[in-house]
């Protein structure tokens, strides 16, 4: 699997509301980096990020950048709701599974908090 369809892929289980395929993805050892959250395990990823799945409609990537074994993803994010939010993520890779995701997301852009206009 390239790392182009991994992406793809990791935000399609968020739109799908599917964790096993999300962790079918994931590399032994994963950690989540944000603004809110220092290098979590994968157990807490799971209790603090995935229940936002709920609240996902669908994403749009805007901007994919590989190199080799590193990513940035600049996207729009829609919410059930008719929000949206704009954030980038970092994804590393190790044999072909993610190993690591950081988002950034700033004050005004983060969800669940933004007001967008639909």
């Amino acid at each position: 699997m390239t790392n182009e369809k991994l992406i793809k892929d990791y935000y399609a289980a968020y739109e799908q509301k599917d964790w096993n395929m999300l962790t079918g993805l994931l590399a032994d050892g994963f950690v989540f980096n944000s603004p809110n959250d220092d290098h979590i395990d994968l157990a807490t990823y799971k209790q603090r990020c995935w229940p936002n799945s709920a609240s996902i409609k669908k994403f749009d990537i805007d901007k994919m950048v590989i190199d080799g074994d590193d990513a940035f993803v600049t996207y729009n994010g829609h919410t059930n709701d008719g929000r949206i939010f704009r954030n980038t993520e970092y994804f590393r890779f190790v044999d072909g599974k993610i190993k690591e995701n950081a988002c950034y997301f700033g004050p005004g852009i983060s969800y669940p908090d933004n007001k967008a206009a639909k």
